[in-house]
């Protein structure tokens, strides 16, 4: 077991004040916390908890092939667990109608594709696969976990006049603008589960106990929620090797996030 460093990040969407189990600063205003890979290694998932207090951009990723011609090693599908709402809360995922891509680049010019977006008011408890492509946004009042493939590599297709890059040339040919609806989404609860299997990366929601995972995996991330689990604490993470991912054990609720690509143990 290897806990990995942590990365903790400050934006102007962000919270001030979240959970003190993260032992941040409580007058920082905290947009995002991830997980560093140990030195001299890489791993191609990245877990990253969100918390934000306004709409982020409106973006959108491409997918691996895509990537891949672009220079990048991979591209990026990503899931998010709902693990916190406040009254305020939404987020914005797909559209409300197919969209023609041309009809969609005009929106995000003039401003109006806020209005082409599928934004919904959130639970506690969801889960939200959001593959390559999907055009996305966080709104305020979550507190998300999101599992992805670990690249930096975001197409911003609006971003409310704040004055950083947009990527409208690059987004034009990898966003697929149309309504969301994926079949891994779902609610977690209280049974542990596997959530997402593959093909680009592994979660799994554990109650207490790991559930049965798959025979290939490595790099496999420990996510503790609310208790202790094998002496990491709630707001850190740890690699463990696949074979104590199947046997560990907690007095509350933790999450499994896992390579599924060829190697490792």
């Amino acid at each position: 077991m290897q806990r990995l460093a942590t990365k903790i990040v400050e934006k102007p969407w962000g919270r001030r004040g979240i959970d003190p189990r993260f032992g941040v600063d409580p007058d920082a205003q905290i947009g995002e916390i991830w997980f560093e890979p140990p030195v001299g290694r890489t791993l191609d998932v990245m877990a990253k908890y969100l918390f934000t207090t306004e709409r982020l951009s409106i973006q959108v990723h491409p997918d691996d092939t895509t990537a891949r011609e672009r220079g990048y090693p991979r591209g990026k599908d990503e899931c998010w667990i709902v693990l916190d709402v406040a009254d305020d809360a939404e987020l914005g995922i797909g559209t409300v109608r197919d969209v023609p891509a041309d009809e969609l680049m005009v929106a995000a010019r003039d401003g109006s594709i806020v209005d082409l977006m599928d934004w919904r008011r959130p639970e506690k408890g969801d889960f939200i696969y959001n593959p390559a492509g999907t055009i996305h946004a966080l709104g305020p009042g979550l507190t998300v976990l999101e599992i992805q493939q670990a690249v930096d590599l975001t197409y911003r297709l609006y971003d409310y006049g704040r004055p950083r890059e947009l990527h409208l040339d690059e987004a034009a040919d990898v966003v697929r603008p149309k309504p969301h609806k994926h079949p891994l989404d779902t609610r977690v609860g209280e049974q542990s589960r596997v959530l997402v299997g593959g093909p680009h990366f592994g979660v799994a929601w554990c109650v207490g106990t790991s559930p049965e995972l798959p025979s290939l995996i490595h790099d496999v991330q420990l996510l503790p929620m609310d208790a202790e689990v094998a002496g990491v604490k709630p707001g850190e993470c740890a690699l463990v090797d696949s074979g104590t991912a199947r046997t560990l054990a907690s007095e509350g609720k933790f999450v499994l996030a896992w390579s599924t690509a060829t190697g490792g143990s």
